[in-house]
């Protein structure tokens, strides 16, 4: 699965989409209120990541595993220590509401976070290129 992201910015506007396999879907993320660029930063975005892949893996393992779920809740969060240093103390929590056993809560809760895809390619580390020029 292919899965790419676009970012537009200009003096006046700021469009901001994402794609999988030809599915294209824009998002309303504000400019910089301080000047251009995005009001949302990459930080922030990396944090949503982990925590959208999370929620929605938990209710792909659920449906896998036969357990309810009535709700979930994630946080992720991370330092980010200055310009150019990679982010530490990633973590993240999660809670589910489900009439399943708290066994069953746990279990599922232990299995996604091993299947989690964007959280696995950050512990397993991976090469990023930068390619000049669209």
């Amino acid at each position: 699965m292919r899965i790419t992201a676009f970012v537009d910015n200009s003096a006046t506007a700021h469009q901001v989409a994402v794609d999988t396999e030809g599915s294209r879907q824009s998002l309303q993320v504000p400019t910089k209120a301080s000047g251009p660029g995005s009001g949302v930063n990459g930080g922030e975005f990396l944090m949503l990541a982990l925590a959208t892949c999370y929620c929605n893996d938990l209710y792909r393992e659920a449906r896998r595993l036969g357990i309810v779920l009535e709700g979930v809740q994630v946080e992720a969060s991370a330092d980010f220590p200055g310009v150019g240093l990679a982010a530490t103390n990633i973590r993240y929590r999660a809670t589910v509401r489900s009439p399943a056993s708290p066994g069953d809560v746990a279990r599922l809760l232990a299995e996604t976070d091993a299947v989690a895809e964007v959280h696995n390619t950050l512990r397993a580390g991976c090469t990023v290129v930068f390619e000049p020029g669209l």
